[in-house]
């Protein structure tokens, strides 16, 4: 009895409004994590970069399907080389954008860069030292002068003697080819010169195959580092060390559920756990149960981003109520596919007929496959291989996550199809 009071009085203690507030710099669906007490898993993909850090003349391209958590371990990079008596870390990053220029990128990082440095006044007394603060920006040409990948080399040496720089590119697949080709010979002259300072490109698998064919000698200076969508045990890591955060609990049955839905993708983890674990305070509850993330999921539906909805609903829409086409994208959603996010035809024919409940052969839904490859329909899909031997994948990798939870709430997706399908994915 005394123990069941305590519990009460706990209970009654809890600023559930606070905690709900809190729960949206816990959980952060719309931007990367930035603190390493929030971030989950990723240990490999961390010990290959470090080892990249450590080592002069090597740098880093961490790529992946937009959505994997690229930027977030970026973020959290230096706090796994922070160590007693090591040299300062410096670790600026840049987002780049299509209008920016090598010297635009680089003119960014070196403007995120003050120095502090302590120097002995001048006399007889020898007074106490002074703190001198350097811009970094001031190693580089003025703007008169382009910056060469020479600039930087010259720029980063000087860094080096003070502190560890570690420069984060990230979006690196958003620049134009020029700029790329002058990385490529930045990185080349930094290793040739075994400047104690590390570049870290971040994009889509693309840039890797880009930065490789300007410079052939580039790849040996370059790790590179795939990130590839979060393991299961990865995403439930991120709930319970979020719900921890919060002194809040999780069901298991919840907890699988939430790792079912994200697919891989932290961004509908972060998406799912907000909403599930504001609705369970809202209603006066520190475990979130099945019940609750299945509210969630309606509600996070409503929250995601307008680009994702519409292109659903341009993708799905008919006159004809009898049109294959929502459960076409949802089977696609469901579908085995490889690392890369692609499926074959074939893939998609016993999720459609877990959806349905009938037997279609691939002629069935091979248009709409295509379809989903056209303007008049998105693109939505892509496509890649020769006829009868195409393979698909979403354009926008959270898409798929989208649709799973949109087939959810339209009751088409079975209490147990969701679990059947993932065991044919793992």
């Amino acid at each position: 009895m005394a123990d069941r009071d305590a519990l009460m009085a706990d209970a009654q203690s809890v600023n559930y409004p606070q905690l709900a507030l809190e729960a949206g710099r816990v959980f952060s669906p719309t931007a990367p994590i930035d603190e390493r007490s929030l971030f989950a898993g990723r240990d490999p993909q961390i010990r290959q970069v470090v080892d990249a850090i450590l080592q002069k003349g090597q740098h880093a391209i961490l790529f992946g399907e937009r959505g994997v958590g690229k930027t977030s371990l970026a973020n959290v990079l230096s706090t796994f080389l922070s160590a007693p008596g090591a040299l300062l870390i410096l670790a600026p990053r840049v987002n780049c954008d299509g209008l920016d220029s090598f010297d635009s990128v680089w003119r960014k990082a070196f403007d995120q860069i003050d120095l502090q440095r302590q120097v002995q006044q001048a006399g007889f007394g020898r007074g106490p030292k002074s703190e001198v603060f350097t811009a970094a920006a001031a190693m580089l040409p003025d703007h008169s002068i382009p910056i060469s990948p020479d600039h930087v080399r010259r720029g980063l040496t000087l860094l080096a003697q003070y502190a560890t720089p570690i420069i984060i590119i990230d979006e690196f697949d958003r620049l134009p080819a020029e700029p790329k080709r002058a990385f490529a010979d930045t990185i080349k002259t930094l290793s040739d010169h075994s400047v104690g300072a590390t570049v870290v490109l971040v994009g889509v698998a693309d840039s890797v195959d880009q930065l490789i064919s300007e410079h052939q000698s580039v790849e040996r200076a370059l790790v590179q580092v795939r990130i590839p969508r979060m393991s299961p045990t990865e995403i439930r890591a991120i709930i319970e060390k979020g719900l921890e955060r919060l002194g809040m609990s999780i069901a298991p049955s919840a907890l699988h559920k939430i790792s079912l839905l994200s697919q891989g993708l932290p961004h509908y983890t972060h998406l799912i756990g907000l909403y599930a674990s504001r609705h369970a305070l809202d209603r006066g509850k520190l475990r979130i149960t099945e019940d609750i993330v299945e509210s969630a999921i309606q509600i996070a539906l409503n929250g995601a981003q307008q680009s994702v909805r519409s292109a659903w609903h341009r993708a799905t829409s008919s006159p004809r109520k009898d049109n294959l086409f929502g459960d076409v994208l949802l089977a696609c959603a469901l579908a085995k596919s490889d690392d890369l996010g692609y499926f074959a035809a074939q893939d998609v024919r016993e999720p459609i007929r877990e959806i349905t409940g009938k037997q279609y052969d691939i002629p069935s839904f091979s248009q709409h496959l295509n379809d989903f490859c056209e303007e008049k329909r998105g693109p939505i899909l892509q496509r890649t291989g020769t006829k009868r031997r195409f393979r698909f994948r979403f354009v926008n990798p959270l898409m798929q996550p989208f649709v799973i939870m949109q087939g959810i709430a339209d009751n088409r997706i079975k209490k147990n199809l969701l679990d059947k399908i993932q065991d044919t994915k793992s």
